[in-house]
This record gives C-alpha cells, sequence and structure tokens, in this order.
C-alpha cells in the first residue's frame, strides 16, 4: 500500500510544465533520476510544501497535505547545502530540528544524544561547523532530520560534494537510519549507479513527465525508453546495460 500518493500532480512555470503520478511504498527508498532540467528537484519542492502544485494532491500516510505549510507538513529536506548555522554549536544545530527557540526539555536532550551517537558524531558536540569536515557536516544536518521525527525524508543531492568513499559511506548511513527509524526516503540523484547501492526503486524524470518508474535493477536493466538508455549510456556514466 502507497504511504506517499501523488495524484494527478501538475506544476506549472511558465511554458514548462511538470505532470506526475506516482506512489512510494512505506519505508522504501526511491531514486529520482534524470537529466538536469527534468524537474527533479521541483518534484522534492513540491512534497515539502514549499512549492504548490497548480492541481492535483500529496497524500502522506492517508492525509492529504497538499495546502499544509512545509513545517506541518510529515517531510524533511536534505539539501546539499547542508543549512547549518555556523555561530552554533554541532548539538545547538541539531537541536534547532527540535524548536526554533531551542528551548530543550530533559526528553529532547535525550532525543538530541542519542542522534549525535546514530550518526557517529560522538565528541563533536561543541564545535562549530566550520571546525568540522564537509562530511561530518552533512552528518550534523542528518541528526537534525532525526529529531524532527518526520516519515518522509527528502534528499536533494545532498552529498554530491562528497568524494567517493565519503558519499558511499553517507548513503550507507542514510539506509541504516531508514530502516532504524521507519523512513520513506526519496533521493535525487545525478549517479543512477551509486544511488541503486540504497534505493530499491527508481522514477526517470524527462522534461517535466515520468518515462519510466519501477524496480532500480528492472530500469538499469532493461530500460524500455530512447530516453533512459541516452541517460545511461552518457560519456564517462555508462552503466553495463543487460544484452
Amino acid at each position: 500500500m502507497a504511504y506517499l500518493d501523488l495524484k494527478n500532480l501538475l506544476f506549472r512555470q511558465s511554458s514548462w510544465e511538470l505532470k506526475i503520478d506516482a506512489e512510494f511504498e512505506k519505508e522504501s527508498c526511491t531514486a529520482i533520476i534524470g537529466r538536469s532540467g527534468a524537474g527533479k528537484s521541483t518534484l522534492l519542492s513540491l512534497i515539502s510544501g514549499f512549492e504548490i502544485p497548480n492541481s492535483g494532491s500529496i497524500v502522506v500516510g492517508g492525509v492529504d497535505v497538499t495546502q499544509h505549510d512545509p513545517a506541518t507538513r510529515p517531510v524533511t529536506i536534505l539539501f546539499q547545502e547542508h543549512n547549518l548555522f555556523s555561530h552554533l554549536t554541532i548539538w545547538r544545530n541539531i537541536a534547532l530540528g527540535i524548536h526554533p527557540s531551542l528551548k530543550i526539555s530533559r526528553k529532547d536532550k535525550k532525543l538530541i544524544d542519542h542522534a549525535i551517537s546514530t550518526v557517529g558524531l560522538e565528541g563533536l558536540e561543541n564545535r562549530f561547523p566550520g571546525q568540522v569536515s564537509g562530511g561530518e557536516r552533512q552528518r550534523v544536518a542528518l541528526a537534525r532530520c532525526i529529531c524532527q521525527k518526520r516519515p518522509v525524508l527528502l534528499l536533494d543531492e545532498p552529498f554530491n560534494s562528497l568524494d567517493p568513499a565519503l558519499r558511499k559511506e553517507m548513503t550507507g548511513l542514510v539506509d541504516k537510519l531508514r530502516i532504524e527509524h521507519c523512513l520513506t526516503i526519496l533521493l535525487v540523484s545525478h549517479n543512477p549507479h551509486e544511488a541503486s547501492e540504497i534505493a530499491q526503486n527508481a522514477l526517470f524524470l524527462e522534461n517535466g513527465k515520468v518515462l519510466e518508474n519501477g524496480r532500480f535493477d528492472d530500469l538499469l536493466q532493461t530500460p524500455k525508453s530512447d530516453e533512459l538508455k541516452k541517460y545511461l549510456i552518457r560519456p564517462g556514466k555508462q552503466i553495463p546495460l543487460k544484452r
């Protein structure tokens, strides 16, 4: 049964439009792939509430959240720019996920400390974002997402600036968090091969339209559309296809 359901979703911007009908199962990870300008980030903005569709609906856990403000949706989003505050310690940056005023209860403190332990930031709590590595800053952002306790996590190429070894480490951490916290994840990626290591499903967007949607292995090995075949064999990005 679908946990996140996009029904007849339509978004127009000047002469460009995004049309999508898609369902995402509870606790699954789906990669959103496609060329630049295909509509991947716009899709996440619609789900998170930072853009409003012209028509259609967004249903999460049986509740229509199409007109809900971003702050009240059961959705959190992590960008490549992790949006940390340089003047706040790592601990306080994570605490912002619970309360913007940083009024933290004892129960909240336990949640923050647990999130820090989960993402492997023990011992760095009192440092500032500028004093830790890029990978560690993304761990801070992930910990903040955990503290928000929202069941849908959207990842908009959050690890794109990291080196391959760190990207692999971070995607492994995301998969661990999906299982432990029962998250439904949508992951925007320009690297289908890396995304396929944690995503069970994939949705291929081309010029605002869903051309293919299904099991990731099927899309990679037996793509049906010429557009997806061309996308997968881009220079320097080739993925072996089943013959």
